[in-house]
């Protein structure tokens, strides 16, 4: 009886850790904010002072798996750059295998030296790598036409192209595993304004959120590239703030 009662405990134990949630490893600083958004995904913040805005916030996003991390747009300084590496090793006790640049302002590239410094290679959409080189902004690595599937652990990550809107390169990053998307600038918090139009499509923009909405209907968070991260309201209040134009 009572090994049977044991073993039945044994049974719940381990039924109960595999879907208990991890800790929240998380950090809130002047410089920077690292929050959970699920047990595989996390939304990195920082800040770069800009001409035009001011003092700007800025996402990224961290998705990580088995050892493993894949990050999407770096923070704009080297500074903001190795304290998000330094914290993925040491919190998240994961190697970095690749950052993603989804397009090529510095809000998104401003960072890379330090990802190359540590020997962790960059990917970009080829007209990301064209553009950042013609600013004389950092450059990522490796160019892909269109998309391209990483691999973190055993979870695949999407990086996909679906149209011109706040760049002609803006590209999106997707983690079908928990149903969550990295909009980047191509996608706008509620109630923001237009922002920086200064390498937009406006005319294109709308047309571009609607084909991404149409691909990926099962969408469960979306973080913009600026602002609060939220669900598809995102996607449909971005459509119609471009409509039309």
């Amino acid at each position: 009886m009572f090994k049977h009662g044991l073993f039945l405990g044994l049974i719940f134990f381990f039924s109960g850790c595999r879907t208990t949630q991890l800790p929240d490893q998380g950090i809130t600083s002047d410089d920077i904010i690292i929050q959970k958004l699920s047990d595989h995904v996390y939304q990195h913040i920082t800040f770069l002072q800009t001409q035009d805005f001011g003092k700007v916030s800025c996402n990224g996003m961290v998705v990580f798996d088995k050892g493993e991390a894949i990050v999407f747009d770096t923070p704009g300084d080297d500074a903001g750059s190795a304290k998000l590496i330094d914290w993925i090793e040491n919190k998240l006790h994961c190697k970095v295998k690749a950052v993603v640049a989804t397009h090529f302002h510095m809000d998104c590239v401003g960072g890379l030296a330090e990802f190359h410094k540590r020997g962790i290679p960059s990917y970009a959409n080829n007209p990301t790598i064209v553009s950042a080189r013609s600013r004389n902004f950092p450059v990522p690595q490796k160019g892909f036409d269109k998309d391209i599937n990483l691999k973190v652990g055993n979870k695949k990550v999407i990086t996909e192209f679906f149209g011109e809107g706040h760049t002609r390169d803006n590209v999106i990053g997707y983690f079908p595993d928990e149903k969550i998307m990295f909009g980047g600038c191509l996608i706008k918090e509620v109630k923001a304004g237009k922002g920086n139009l200064e390498d937009a499509n406006v005319k294109a923009w709308s047309e571009t959120v609607i084909k991404l909405k149409n691909k990926y209907p099962e969408v469960q968070k979306v973080i913009p590239g600026h602002g609060k991260t939220g669900g598809t309201e995102l996607l449909d209040y971005t459509i119609k703030l471009f409509e039309g134009n």
